[in-house]
């Protein structure tokens, strides 16, 4: 194993600059608390200086007892003052933190641009500063803004900026690229020769606006740099930070860095996606390493092989990371797929190969109708069961009708549905605040009263997309329902030229799938054909 690599997190400051993303109090609070459990070092809380909801944070997060070291973020004193009056360190100091970073300028250009002062003036401030720091025994990190612009215009001053926070007791000198335009071998030769001039660690802090902040880091790591501040999913102003939930597994699996405790790394995928939920961002699907689609396989040829040993297609073992391997089903689908997918199930096919072709033309056929099942599981599953099992008929839709009506300026749904269970008919209506709730409330009323853990699931995400765009309002469309329940999340599709006739569809495939898990009963529903009538 190589050198330790020390992680800093900066997710609840810098990533909150991203677009879209706003984290209360409580917020990060709970994304802390998910960030030390992963095992990273430091944890960049935010600014106390800045606004209130930062200082609630930093006094909250004292009641935890966590092995990182909570960081607070500032800038060096304000130009012409004394560092001990300085208001936002004076807070930063107030917080309690065990560390601190502090960004100070190192671009001549941006001194005179930005700052309007002189160049000795801005290094009194990064030397006030982070010796003011060390005099209340606060770890410094000072991270050089826009370091490897400067050095690239000025070598001497950026190195001189440097030399002003190492001769002021700064724990890490950070080097900066603020902009995220730097390439990976001017990195990596500009940090080889900063490693050479000064003796305090040096750590890295990238952007990524040109795709590189995760290769930039790496680059700096090999050149001898020994802490990365970064986000979880790259979260960050403009496109964002490196990304975290990469560079870890990066360093510690490629190339031999322990950055991590020990199993720690398995904690990587479930981490990215609890902090995509509280931030409300929705997670890229092949985003590496953590993303839904990361070891997904499509191709026929790619499933065969990886049938037969793993290693054949995926560059680790998904579950290094907490992610796991999963088989697509499509259009690009051989009998190696229906296969992966079938045994997943627990279902016995060695016996069915001509079934198993039938399907898979059936799955095409569907796909070339519009239907996706990549996203579809549970759809994909009622269809494989119904494929190769004797399934018993729970019950038989024999109409639905709906109502929809607009009095005294509110638009009112009704829908009535009439089905047969066991040779009984059953007929309900009931209304919702549209057509899919009416239609949802009226089937779940009719089934209740014999499967009453039907309602124990509920309906969590719906999704629509227009097929044939060119046919305006009379196209076909693309109905995805995400169902919650039972500590498990299913999504069914349903494809149609009538978007109500879709939504019916996907939501009796969410039903029959919740069912046959609740009941541990194989079921069938009998339609007309894949799309059932409706009647109006």
């Amino acid at each position: 194993m190589n050198d330790n690599i020390f992680i800093l997190d900066t997710t609840l400051r810098d990533g909150t600059q991203g677009e879209g993303i706003s984290l209360s109090a409580d917020d990060k609070l709970k994304i802390a608390l998910k960030l030390d459990a992963l095992g990273v070092h430091y944890i960049e809380g935010g600014n106390p200086g800045s606004n209130s909801k930062d200082i609630e944070f930093f006094q909250r997060i004292k009641d935890y007892n966590l092995n990182a070291k909570i960081t607070a973020f500032g800038s060096t004193r304000r130009k012409n003052s004394n560092a001990e009056t300085d208001a936002n360190l004076l807070k930063i100091v107030t917080s309690g933190v065990q560390a601190a970073t502090l960004v100070g300028k190192s671009w001549d250009f941006h001194v005179h641009t930005a700052l309007q002062t002189t160049l000795e003036e801005n290094l009194a401030m990064i030397y006030d500063s982070i010796a003011f720091l060390k005099q209340h025994e606060i770890e410094a990190m000072y991270d050089a803004e826009h370091f490897f612009d400067g050095f690239k215009n000025n070598q001497d001053y950026a190195l001189a900026a440097l030399r002003k926070a190492q001769d002021a007791g700064a724990n890490w000198l950070v080097l900066c690229d603020t902009n995220g335009g730097t390439l990976p071998d001017e990195i990596q030769e500009i940090v080889t020769y900063v490693k050479e001039q000064l003796h305090v660690p040096i750590g890295i802090h990238t952007h990524n606006d040109c795709e590189l902040a995760v290769a930039n880091t790496l680059a700096a790591i090999k050149a001898g740099a020994r802490q990365v501040q970064g986000t979880i999913n790259g979260y960050g102003e403009r496109c964002g930070n490196a990304n975290l939930c990469s560079i870890i597994p990066n360093l510690q699996l490629k190339m031999n860095y322990n950055c991590l405790p020990e199993n720690n790394l398995a904690a990587l995928t479930s981490t990215a996606r609890y902090i995509s939920e509280i931030a409300n961002v929705h997670m890229p699907v092949g985003q590496p390493y953590v993303g839904n689609a990361a070891f997904a396989h499509k191709g026929g040829i790619h499933v065969s092989a990886i049938l037969k040993d793993a290693k054949t297609y995926e560059h680790i073992a998904p579950e290094l990371v907490g992610n796991k391997q999963r088989i697509l089903v499509s259009e690009l689908a051989g009998q190696s797929n229906i296969i992966s997918k079938a045994v997943e199930m627990g279902l016995d096919i060695n016996t069915n190969n001509e079934k198993t072709k039938t399907i898979i033309e059936k799955i095409k056929d569907l796909e070339h109708q519009g239907y996706q099942f990549e996203g579809a599981d549970a759809s994909l599953e009622l269809l494989l069961r119904e494929a190769f099992e004797e399934v018993k008929t729970l019950f038989t839709i024999e109409s639905v009708k709906m109502h929809i009506e607009k009095t005294n300026g509110s638009m009112i749904s009704e829908a009535i549905v009439k089905i047969n269970i066991d040779g009984q008919q059953v007929y309900t209506a009931a209304e919702g605040n549209g057509p899919v709730n009416a239609l949802d409330n009226a089937l779940r009323k009719a089934l209740v009263q014999f499967y009453p853990n039907i309602e124990k699931i509920h309906l969590s995400d719906y999704k629509v997309r227009v097929i044939d765009e060119k046919d305006a309002t009379a196209a076909k469309v693309r109905v995805l329902v995400e169902s919650t329940g039972l500590n498990n999340t299913w999504s069914t599709v349903g494809v149609s030229s009538n978007v109500i006739e879709a939504s019916w569809e996907a939501l009796v495939d969410s039903i029959r799938y919740a069912l046959l898990h609740m009941e541990k009963v194989d079921l069938k529903i009998e339609t007309t054909d894949r799309i059932g009538l409706i009647n109006h």
